[in-house]
């Protein structure tokens, strides 16, 4: 229950209405928009919320819903039922691609089956009839115009008006010219008059020729004329065109006949497009507004986090501002927030914000807050915001305001929200704070929650002493004397009156009158509470600094995790590599021994022989010690053309190209890529003489490579292990393009050759050579 009816109107909720619909594609939305109502029941409200928040999930994550056509099929199913009645061509077309777009939706959501089990359940159980769309297509294209063989007897009228037309031209063609050559026609071409074709003559030339008049200039000199030969042919023409009406009338109402049975299933196909079209807008606006889906419960509590106004948060981002975010509490211990402040301060705005976040939630819309803010279920909001005096009911400013209040106190329970705005106001304060207080307590006595604004000072001090009332105040800057519109819950504010005044320009001895005529002790209140509000701004800012520093403390802790863990990880890498070369070494070492032992034994114990292989293993393993790494000078610098071999291996290879942190490396016949610490450069005499000269040899092949083969004469086997040996060393050797002559003949060849090629990856495409220059006698191959 909300009271009175226009709360919506005063909270704004009348105005996030109308934006939603907005993003609605069609009336039935827009219509399903004015319907949304503030709801009580959790469990639906929790449908609703899950919905949305599902579809803003799919406009934000997922792949487009296939939401493409929304028409009222429900008009046009109703008046299908209707025996007798048919459906036009249009009307058809509209269903046909209304179920296209509802069979593309359930077709998406099937595929993503249990993503979305809120949307999914809008169709569950939910047929698709493809049949209605095989006796629709029947007969309408995808245009939407009926098609001419829809019925042998249409195809024939089709085709007689066709014939028809065509005689028609022809003859009237031919009188014209005729006319044209004996001078009776006047400027222009052959035009349409009452839907006949007509030829333009002279009107002195008129009698000259037999045939019907149906129009003339306006100044009389030009007569338009259909000649007599194209009459009667014309009247047949149409004649077949009412033929044809006949037709389709009696192929739509056969069609319209074929679709009745379907009527109810079309009416939950309107419905499900309805539905999606709603959810669809509230999802956009959700968007629009950053919006997150609250935790809900069945108590009538509310915490906001970081909740704003949407519509001052739209206001504000048209002109790039920042709306500040409120953070309040209402439970069963705070159960009335009673907020002062200065005027302008941002009370108003602030109890707005809680009253419309809260009606957009029981009615289904996601809100501008956070993820954690958790919000209740209430049977009654109250609503008392502006001034609603009425001289109809006469009623004055404050008779409305107790009006409210009285019913207020009649109604009000432990499951209803309150929002007073500028409680007490609009009589004497001396009475109309009493009042106020005495309405506070009451309310405060059935346990309801909400949250009023005030000045007054008893108001203060009665939230300040009484269970279940919190003061609360708008943080204000009284050195700049400006609002920070920042809820600060636990102490009252000064309203700043004098302040303002001062700084609005008020003449000092006007402002020493006024604080003369205050009480001693009101005047120590209010000083009490400014310099309270002071201290509250101190601590806010000192708060903001400490906060900032922790925000820093932690990214420098977070900075430092992740460099040790580098470090961390550098060493195990660095570890491994020395017992992978340590590895390398013994066993290098293993084979040195073991060759050594093996000479010996050759060399059958000559001592002389023995002493010189001593002396070399002892060379050999003394150069392959381990020793303690002193700091390297940093490596030459890798050019194309240097030998290097690889870290953890004794291949060696020639530096081909360079690109960034990459070699490509050639290793005789074959190519790699290395990274460039992965390898270490050497002279070119140590490397092997034989890896020198297979390089040597791969360079004299790729400078002797011609990308040219000539296979003219060749059997086809034969020419095709010629033309695999050339491709293969052409892509070896980084060649871009190949010719390959074969000759003209029958085009055996050629199309052997073609068909062949088309097996290889990486071949892009071929061509011919140019006509002057061959032909298709020669054929140009692209590599990739």
């Amino acid at each position: 229950m909300l009271y009175p009816t226009n709360s919506v109107d005063k909270l704004g909720f009348t105005e996030v209405k109308e934006l939603i619909k907005k993003h609605c594609l069609s009336i039935m939305g827009q219509q399903m928009v004015d319907r949304i109502q503030v709801m009580h029941n959790h469990d639906l409200i929790l449908k609703f919320l899950n919905q949305a928040n599902e579809f803003k999930n799919i406009l934000k994550n997922d792949a487009p819903l296939p939401i493409h056509h929304f028409f009222d099929i429900k008009t046009l199913a109703n008046k299908a039922k209707v025996e007798g009645v048919f459906l036009s061509e249009e009307e058809f077309f509209q269903v046909q691609a209304s179920l296209l777009t509802v069979f593309a939706v359930i077709g998406y959501f099937n595929e993503r089956e249990g993503q979305y089990p809120n949307l999914e359940a809008l169709f569950e159980h939910l047929p698709i009839e493809k049949v209605i769309l095989k006796h629709i297509d029947r007969v309408i294209d995808a245009k939407g115009h009926i098609r001419p063989n829809a019925s042998r007897e249409l195809m024939d009228i089709t085709g007689g008006i066709t014939k028809a037309e065509q005689e028609a031209r022809r003859k009237i063609d031919q009188v014209f010219k005729n006319a044209s050559l004996n001078g009776w026609t006047a400027d222009g071409s052959l035009t349409i008059r009452d839907g006949r074709l007509c030829i333009p003559l002279l009107a002195e030339n008129k009698r000259k020729l037999k045939g019907f008049i149906h129009d003339e200039s306006s100044s009389g000199q030009t007569v338009y004329m259909e000649p007599e030969e194209v009459f009667t042919l014309n009247n047949r023409i149409r004649d077949l065109e009412f033929e044809r009406r006949r037709e389709i009338i009696k192929i739509l109402t056969v069609l319209t006949d074929e679709l009745r049975p379907f009527v109810p299933l079309l009416l939950s196909y309107h419905s499900l497009l309805t539905k999606l079209d709603f959810v669809r807008a509230k999802a956009l606006f959700a968007l629009d507004i950053d919006a997150e889906m609250p935790i809900t419960s069945n108590e009538a509590t509310i915490k906001l986090v970081n909740a704003r106004h949407p519509l001052l948060l739209l206001s504000f981002k048209k002109e790039q501002k920042v709306v500040v975010p409120l953070n309040v509490k209402i439970d069963e211990v705070d159960r009335v927030i009673v907020v002062s402040g200065p005027n302008a301060g941002g009370k108003s705005v602030c109890m707005k914000t809680v009253g419309l976040l809260q009606m957009m939630v029981q009615a289904g819309l996601l809100i501008p807050a956070s993820e954690a803010s958790e919000v209740g279920t209430f049977r009654q909001i109250f609503v008392d915001i502006g001034d609603d005096q009425s001289i109809e009911s006469d009623l004055s400013t404050y008779s409305a305001h107790l009006s409210k209040m009285k019913n207020f106190v009649e109604n009000a329970n432990g499951k209803t929200l309150i929002l007073i705005d500028e409680f007490g106001t609009g009589t004497d304060p001396q009475f109309g704070g009493p009042i106020a207080e005495a309405v506070l307590e009451s309310l405060n006595q059935k346990k309801v929650k909400g949250m009023v604004t005030t000045h007054y000072s008893n108001l203060k001090l009665f939230a300040g002493s009484t269970e279940g009332l919190e003061n609360a105040s708008m943080l204000f800057d009284n050195v700049q004397m400006q609002p920070l519109y920042v809820l600060e819950v636990g102490k009252p504010g000064s309203s700043y009156a004098f302040e303002i005044a001062q700084k609005i320009g008020l003449p000092q001895n006007v402002l020493n009158l006024a604080k003369n005529k205050i009480g001693f002790s009101q005047k120590k209140v209010d000083t009490l509470l400014v310099d309270l509000e002071r201290d509250k701004k101190e601590l806010y800012d000192s708060k903001v600094a400490l906060e900032k520093q922790q925000r820093q403390v932690k990214t420098l802790l977070e900075e430092n995790e992740k460099l040790k863990a580098y470090y961390d990880e550098n060493k195990r890498t660095l570890i491994s590599e020395a017992k992978q070369e340590a590895k390398n070494i013994i066993l290098n070492a293993n084979k040195l021994v073991e060759n050594t032992i093996s000479e010996i034994k050759s060399a059958q114990a000559d001592k002389d022989v023995t002493k010189t292989l001593r002396e070399k293993l002892n060379n050999e393993l003394v150069k392959n010690t381990v020793k303690p790494t002193a700091p390297k000078a940093a490596p030459d610098e890798i050019k194309i053309g240097d030998w290097v071999k690889l870290n953890d291996s004794e291949t060696s290879g020639q530096v081909m190209e360079i690109a960034r942190d990459n070699l490509i490396i050639a290793i005789g016949d074959l190519r790699t890529v290395a990274k460039k610490n992965r390898v270490h450069k050497v002279s070119k005499k140590e490397v092997p003489k034989e890896v020198r000269r297979s390089y040597s040899a791969q360079t004299d092949s790729m400078a002797n490579f011609s990308p040219e083969i000539d296979v003219r004469g060749k059997r086809g086997e034969e020419a095709l292990y010629e033309i695999e040996k050339y491709l293969d060393k052409a892509i070896m050797m980084g060649f871009g393009n190949l010719k390959i002559i074969h000759g003209k003949g029958d085009g055996i060849l050629r199309k052997l050759i073609r068909e062949y090629l088309k097996k290889y990856n990486e071949v892009d495409h071929m061509e011919d050579e140019h006509a002057d220059r061959g032909g298709d006698g020669i054929t140009y191959v692209y590599l990739k």
